[in-house]
């Protein structure tokens, strides 16, 4: 009975021992679970299949996709990072990824495919910007690019219609924007371009249209005070004071897509990675909606009045994993062509492996309506990267609460302007 009882809490221990220390550990089927961690459930059908197509390759291997929330993603990868308990594969944010890089929680990548013969594969198969994304401080690549997006213009066929004014195309200006707006409103009494206090989805596309930046050259100090992103954070501010523009208390409730799919307002500005959800959820709205390349600005200050914010995620992992040289096989299969094309074909993002973009916009011909969804990658011709650096989550929301305090009235653009260049500023220097 003794030794009865003894083996029971030894298999009990083991049983709990394997529990406790989760798929990263070799299972009693004799394969190797990996965890792989994402905050965006419609992707997740998508990261399965490329983890599929590898344990088709390796069936040795099994590997779970897992979802939480943005914001619950981001508290569970810290605390995990702080207790050395990190998943095995992960999505890295470029908002995110300097400090997980500088604090040594995720792997130096940079000689992946140069350990199996394959030097210069990341220059060969990434753009800059892609390739910038997943840059640490020091300027080696810690994680693997995934995607990379752009942001277009999303606007209401039928109100274009009620109001005779022509669809957007690639000739439009900032003037054609306002011009159209204000048919529509008057016409419809619904609202025109809908321009709410967003960095990525609003302003930021206009301040690098006008030849203005966020952050200077060195990445470093702000660039609020120059004259050209001063005249462009103006206009798109200015643009809430005109009938057909919400105001800021409206977006507070009402998300700018939300308004849009409710047939409140006819044009949002709108990243590719939204598209194929909306196409899936509203489908009443199927043939009285398109997209279109974002408008120039007329007389840039530098430049040819043209930008779009692009931006990538990556995948990533710890450099303490148990399953490191595993995980390390995986990934260099989801940087290949044939990784890549598995995701595009899914709809899960536009590929950031160089020729394969068409996969994503293949993915659209399953529609009966068909959407102008190929604006997306003609726009990263001009894609100007998402505004980062090492400080970032220091000044991010100072900036936006003095975005929203000129907006409400509470301090004046010029002080706004001067208070949004100090955040930046002061963040580097307390650093």
């Amino acid at each position: 009975m003794k030794k009865l009882k003894k083996a029971t809490i030894l298999s009990l221990v083991c049983i709990l021992v394997a529990l406790a220390t989760g798929c990263s550990n070799g299972s009693a089927d004799g394969k190797t679970h990996l965890t792989f961690q994402i905050w965006d459930v419609y992707q997740r059908d998508g990261m399965q299949a490329v983890c599929d197509a590898y344990t088709a390759q390796h069936p040795d291997v099994v590997v779970e996709v897992q979802v939480t929330s943005w914001n619950e993603y981001w508290t569970k990868l810290e605390a995990a990072a702080i207790s050395n308990q990190m998943p095995d594969i992960f999505w890295m944010h470029t908002n995110e990824i300097l400090k997980y890089a500088d604090y040594g929680k995720i792997a130096d990548l940079t000689d992946l495919y140069d350990e199996v013969g394959q030097p210069g594969f990341f220059q060969e198969h990434f753009s800059e910007i892609s390739l910038s994304n997943v840059q640490g401080s020091d300027g080696r690549y810690y994680g693997v690019p995934k995607d990379k997006d752009t942001v277009g213009l999303v606007y209401n066929k039928e109100m274009f219609d009620a109001a005779k004014v022509p669809y957007p195309d690639e000739t439009w200006t900032w003037d054609d924007l306002c011009d159209a707006s204000q048919k529509i409103y008057d016409a419809t009494g619904k609202y025109g371009y809908m321009a709410y206090g967003d960095d990525q989805l609003g302003y930021w596309n206009f301040v690098y249209q006008n030849g203005g930046c966020i952050l200077s050259e060195d990445n470093i100090t702000g660039g609020f005070d120059q004259q050209a992103t001063i005249d462009a954070m103006r206009f798109y501010m200015d643009l809430q004071k005109n009938d057909w523009c919400p105001d800021q208390n409206y977006f507070a409730e009402t998300a700018p897509g939300t308004a849009f799919f409710s047939e409140q307002g006819a044009m949002f500005f709108e990243g590719n990675w939204n598209i194929l959800q909306e196409m899936n959820n509203y489908p009443n709205m199927q043939g009285k909606w398109d997209v279109a390349v974002l408008p120039k600005c007329p007389t840039p200050a530098n430049g040819d009045g043209r930008a779009t914010i692009s931006n990538g995620l990556c995948y990533a992992t710890s450099p303490t994993g148990k399953n490191y040289e595993i995980v390390k096989d995986l990934l260099r299969f989801m940087g290949s062509e044939e990784g890549q094309r598995v995701q595009g074909e899914s709809g899960a993002a536009i590929p950031a492996y160089i020729g394969l973009e068409d996969t994503w916009v293949g993915v659209f011909d399953q529609f009966d309506y068909k959407l102008n969804v190929s604006c997306f990658t003609d726009m990263f011709e001009y894609g100007v990267q998402s505004v980062n650096n090492k400080y970032r989550p220091t000044w991010k929301t100072q900036v936006s609460d003095n975005l929203l305090k000129i907006y409400s009235g509470q301090q004046s653009f010029e002080d706004g302007m001067k208070a949004m260049q100090d955040a930046i500023n002061n963040a580097a220097l307390e650093d």
